[in-house]
């Protein structure tokens, strides 16, 4: 991954978490002590918390699982970059 993606997943799993910490506790609140033209109003509106938490969720995976990503990657370079220089050295002997 670049270093770009994972810096712009951060910034936008931060801007998301701002809206979706306001709007759960004010759904809350609006169903519990909501007169019923509030809640009617807020009943178009239900599932805005839902999809900011879906995206919260999906960000926060690829966050959480991106450290354990770019270590299999590191891995697989560096198998492949020691068997590149296994493979020079068989070819060019060294007492040449």
């Amino acid at each position: 991954m670049t270093k770009s993606l994972t810096k712009w997943s951060r910034k936008f799993h931060r801007w998301i978490a701002v809206p979706t910490a306001l709007l759960i506790p004010v759904a809350v609140i609006i169903k519990l002590i909501g007169d019923p033209q509030t809640v009617a109003a807020w009943e178009q509106l239900d599932k805005v918390p839902s999809i900011l938490m879906l995206v919260m969720a999906i960000s926060g995976t690829y966050l959480f699982l991106l450290p354990y990503i770019v270590k299999g990657q590191r891995k697989k370079k560096v198998a492949s970059e020691a068997a590149e220089t296994s493979a020079v050295r068989r070819k060019w002997p060294a007492g040449s």
